[in-house]
């Protein structure tokens, strides 16, 4: 039952959740023209690219560490 309480209670909170931070919904709100938005549209994907990158990159080294790993028994037997 308790589980059933506090998936509820995380449900309802979502929902109140603004979406943007304070200054990023003025900003756009005193917008008149559409470049202001679009404009804050190409920021995030570019800032949305690098944690994503950073990731990538690191389970590619991951990968290259465990594939040498695996190969090296090979290459003594």
């Amino acid at each position: 039952m308790k589980n059933v309480v506090y998936t509820l209670a995380v449900l309802f909170m979502a929902l109140s959740a603004n979406a943007q931070c304070a200054m990023c919904r003025a900003a756009l709100e005193s917008s008149d023209s559409g470049i202001k938005p679009e404009a804050v549209n190409d920021g995030i994907v570019y800032l949305m690219i690098f944690p994503y990158l950073l990731v990538a990159l690191a389970g590619y080294a991951v990968y290259r560490l465990r594939k040498k790993k695996s190969a090296l028994p090979e290459a003594e037997g």
